[in-house]
């Protein structure tokens, strides 16, 4: 399918792999989408910047690379910056179309139904996207889809107008007359208001008023604060809308001064937030923030998972909002197609765009629409895209399929594995998103691209998987991969429950004939401090006490990692520390006891704080400090290992201390856990076949010991 991604300060038409439905979200094929002059534009600008005048701009980032070169290194770290910005972003937000597919857990929408959707993750400029419920709303019967699909702006506008709780009668000022405050005056009309509006371009206000406002503050006018102050019998607004876009600070000056005493000022537009008090202590006013489209923006649990608001509690919720404002757009009662500048078609976004930046003294239009063609239902394999720059690869490699193509694959696994070609061949790149499927193939040299997981389990070409999706598809993932005879190296952890392990399980002690390695990325056995002290304990002559902490670092409790798609640190983190205990030891584990902190409060949790003793049956005794409660600014992770008269110390991967023997230490100058020799190990045991690198009952033992400690915290 086609989708615009935006490249070096340009809009470009690439073809990607279709997205497949998700549970809770609906596939809909694009019959137009509303591109914004405001936001859209700003970021296409931000694109064709130098790199030195983005990091001026996002200092946060600039740190995170520099932490990011002290662990990894300024080489890797380069590639990867590079490759972020080659590989360009989505764009588009607001959309409207035909529903293709409908998602598990819906039984509201049907396929075939016109709907507008929303969101910047999901209702981008392509022919295809996936939404996920409360982002999707039925489009009124008789509604064109030219006004449907500018749903977003409408909501965001609408929204603002809530905060302001407008009452018939009263008079408001909207700053700032591009699109949103178009809208703006309309639904305050809608309300029964009186609006001035102020705009530096005289042909916004002048369209504003033909769309029905009272009275405009003309830029030649001058003086605006007096003019509303005059036109409102000497009392001030009752309230203003900012709408407008500047850094400028002076624009929310000005709102507060236009306002009556106990009058309210609303910001939905993006200013300059220095603010006088002097402006606003006076008066008594209030300043409220709109936040985007409604109650349930940037609510994961109501976006992602369908959570909604019950409507005696939140009356309106950001899709209320947005069906709410196609409905006054079926009525007639706001209108925005006369602020329709144009309608392109795809495959002429970047005139689109460029239509939106006309040259210097020439006004600039509000907005611009997309229109997309009638989508072939039968189109085959339309969730694989072909790359025609594939690396080349022989009867001889290893084609490995890549599941998942997450910042962790993409920024540790891959750098490896292309290192080993042609031994290594990667014959494709599944991920959620069609784009970063595609980016990710061609940046590697895969085969293809796919949205569609079951292209890889059924392609007798790949030999095996990597797995480096969302926790709480490991289990499922791994055990499809093995049935269809793909070896598989998976992210830890390997299943969140005793059912997965044990299916897992089940299918090795089950059948006859050779079955596929299974290796769980387990790295910290394979750093070469783990490998050196396994060398040094591997000669002892009694049992080892071995202390380890791990100084985690916080994460707030709504984090994916806590909940069902992460089963939480101790299962999907700790567990790297339970298999390094395994791998010293190389012994069965007879006992496990925990005990967690109780936090007074709910910043900390209960398990992500805890102290867990181990028993093996070697006699060995292992304990895991795990704690959220420290600094960053202390080391992640120390281990002491007393065994034999020895001491031997691990500091943070990056030294090995031994005190007691002769034996060396070890020291690197970058962290190393041990990925590299993870990834190679994995392929060597394919191709020249021997012992796996972990045991299976290494890795299942890994994973029952955190199951036990999950029940005792």
């Amino acid at each position: 399918m086609k989708q615009v991604m935006i490249k070096k300060g340009r809009a470009e038409i690439e073809e990607v792999p279709c997205p497949m439905v998700a549970p809770g979200a609906v596939l809909v094929a694009v019959e137009r989408s509303c591109i914004s002059a405001g936001t859209e534009l700003s970021g296409v600008k931000a694109t064709g910047q130098p790199l030195w005048k983005r990091a001026v701009k996002n200092p946060k980032a600039v740190k995170r690379v520099l932490q990011l070169a002290a662990t990894q290194g300024i080489g890797r770290t380069k590639n990867m910056v590079q490759n972020v910005l080659e590989a360009g972003y989505p764009t588009g937000y607001s959309a409207t179309g035909r529903v293709l597919e409908v998602g598990e857990g819906i039984d509201d929408i049907c396929i075939g139904d016109r709907v507008a959707v929303a969101g910047a993750q999901f209702a981008n400029h392509a022919q295809v996207v996936c939404v996920p419920r409360n982002l999707t709303v039925h489009v009124p019967e008789g509604l064109d889809p030219e006004s449907a699909s500018t749903v977003t702006l409408g909501a965001i506008a609408l929204q603002g107008v809530r905060r302001a709780t407008p009452t018939m009668g009263e008079t408001f000022v909207v700053i700032g007359l591009g699109l949103l405050g178009q809208l703006a005056v309309q639904l305050l009309k809608a309300n029964g208001c009186r609006v001035i509006g102020v705009d530096l371009d005289s042909t916004r206000i002048a369209q504003a008023e033909a769309l029905g406002l009272d009275a405009g503050v003309y830029p030649e006018d001058g003086a605006d604060i007096k003019q509303v102050v005059r036109m409102t019998d000497g009392h001030g607004a009752d309230g203003v809308i900012v709408t407008a876009a500047t850094p400028s600070d002076e624009v929310m000056a000005t709102a507060f001064q236009m306002c009556r005493r106990k009058g309210r000022v609303v910001l939905v537009g993006d200013v300059g937030l220095n603010i006088n008090r002097a402006d606003i202590y006076a008066k008594e006013l209030d300043f409220f923030i709109s936040t985007s489209y409604g109650p349930g923006r940037y609510d994961d649990e109501y976006e992602l998972h369908g959570l909604d608001y019950p409507i005696g509690y939140v009356r309106w919720t950001e899709n209320r909002n947005m069906a709410e404002y196609l409905r006054l757009l079926a009525e007639k009662r706001v209108q925005v197609k006369p602020m329709i500048e144009s309608v392109h078609a795809i495959d002429d976004a970047a005139a689109a765009y460029a239509s939106l930046n006309p040259p210097y003294g020439q006004p600039r239009p509000l907005m611009t629409l997309l229109s997309y063609p009638n989508w072939n239902d039968d189109e085959p394999d339309r969730h694989t895209i072909i790359n025609p720059k594939a690396q080349p690869s022989s009867t001889e490699s290893i084609k490995l399929g890549v599941i998942g193509a997450g910042s962790f694959a993409v920024s540790m696994h891959l750098p490896i594995i292309r290192k080993m070609q042609p031994t290594v061949a990667i014959q494709a790149i599944v991920n959620r998103t069609g784009h970063k499927a595609q980016t990710i193939a061609q940046q590697n040299g895969a085969a293809y691209a796919t949205t569609d997981v079951e292209k890889v389990f059924n392609d007798n070409d790949v030999d095996a998987v990597l797995i480096t999706t969302r926790h709480d598809t490991h289990a499922n993932l791994v055990l499809r991969a093995l049935e269809s005879g793909k070896h598989v190296l998976v992210e830890k952890p390997l299943a969140l429950n005793e059912e997965e392990l044990s299916a897992i399980e089940t299918f090795y002690s089950t059948g006859d004939g050779e079955k596929p390695v299974l290796l769980t990325g387990f790295n910290r056995r394979f750093s070469p401090f783990a490998l050196r002290a396994r060398e040094i304990v591997s000669r002892r002559t009694s049992p080892m006490i071995i202390n380890y902490r791990m100084n985690a670092g916080h994460i707030p409790s709504d984090h994916w990692v806590h909940g069902p798609e992460g089963g939480g640190r101790n299962v999907g983190e700790a567990c790297h520390i339970y298999d390094l205990f395994t791998s010293l030891t190389d012994s069965r584990i007879e006992d496990v006891t925990a005990r967690s902190i109780r936090p007074s409060g709910q910043h900390y949790r209960a398990d992500d704080n805890f102290v867990a003793t181990l028993r093996f049956d070697d006699g060995s005794i292992a304990t895991l400090t795990y704690t959220s409660l420290g600094t960053n600014e202390h080391p992640k992770e120390l281990m002491d290992v007393y065994a034999d008269g020895k001491v031997i110390c691990l500091h943070d991967y990056k030294e090995l201390i031994v005190t007691g023997a002769k034996a060396d230490g070890l020291a690197t100058q970058l962290v190393d856990k041990g990925h590299q020799f993870e990834v190679e190990s994995f392929f060597d045991v394919i191709r020249t076949g021997g012992d796996w690198p972990i045991p299976l009952w290494h890795q299942l033992q890994a994973m029952r010991i955190a199951f036990q400690i999950e029940c005792l915290t």
